[in-house]
Order: structure tokens, then sequence, then C-alpha cells
């Protein structure tokens, strides 16, 4: 992957903290939710409740797609990601208890409004691994989107 792409990419990341996932529900109908995240490089990891539809939709199948964006009055200044990723729910106590140290960082105001942590036993987490990313970015043209195959040098542009 180009590395100024890896920037930019590590860049949106930093700067958001929601994204959309859609996962596939047993009727074959895509499901969009919004859910927050953290990141550690180009790993993302979001926690659900143990009883969601995501997380029963990805124990059956493990394709995600996502965003991530802001909303902006001037459609010049669109930036955002969409990847597609595989789930894997964190089994490991060690990675888990690492995302839930991350959370605080990521959400700082989550102390000041006295919101009670879940213990890591009492939620799913999900690690995401993209396998592509777009990097969308309309400063650069309406529609501009840099499109990076993971784990590949390759990216394109459109």
């Amino acid at each position: 992957m180009n590395e100024e792409i890896k920037e930019k990419i590590l860049s949106l990341l930093e700067q958001h903290r929601i994204m959309t996932i859609a996962t596939l529900r047993p009727d074959g109908w895509p499901q969009a939710t919004t859910v927050g995240y953290v990141s550690e490089g180009l790993t993302l990891y979001f926690l659900c409740s143990q009883e969601s539809q995501k997380a029963a939709n990805l124990a059956r199948d493990d394709r995600v797609s996502l965003t991530i964006d802001h909303d902006t009055s001037d459609l010049m200044a669109i930036t955002g990601l969409s990847m597609a990723v595989r789930a894997q729910l964190v089994t490991d106590p060690a990675e888990a208890e690492k995302v839930m140290r991350m959370l605080p960082l990521k959400y700082p105001d989550m102390h000041a409004l006295s919101m009670p942590m879940p213990s890591p036993d009492e939620v799913r987490i999900f690690r995401v691994t993209p396998t592509v990313i777009s990097v969308l970015d309309y400063s650069q043209g309406f529609g501009h989107r840099d499109l990076c195959t993971c784990g590949s040098p390759s990216v394109s542009q459109k």
C-alpha cells in the first residue's frame, strides 16, 4: 500500500470515532448500524451487546462493509473511508483488555458522564481487518477515491 495513502487512512481513522457497519441478516438483507470504534493501525475494534443482531449476523457471516465519514455542507469537502472487512470475535483476554483500555482514550467524555465501562465478558468485542479500502476525497475532484487492496502494493484512482 502506498505510504501517502496509508497515512491518509490512519489520519481519518484517528479523526473519527463512529462508523456504520453493514452485516448480513439471516434473510440475506444487509443491516446497517452505527457503532463506535477504536483502532490500532489499520485494525479496528468495536463492541456490541452479546444479544445484538450484529453479533448474531457476524456469527453466521464475518463479511462486513463499513463507512467512516463526517457531515459537511460543502460537497467538495467530502472525505471518508469505505472498507470491505472481515470481523473476528476477540476471544483472547489480553486483547480484550487492551481494547477496553483504548476506549476511554478515544471517548474521554465517558468519564465526565460517569458512564460505567462494561467488562469484556459483558459484551462482544470484534476485530475488523480490512481487505479493501476506498479513500474518498472530493477535494481532488467529484467522486475521487483511492482504492487499496490490503497486503497489495497496488493503488488505483477513480
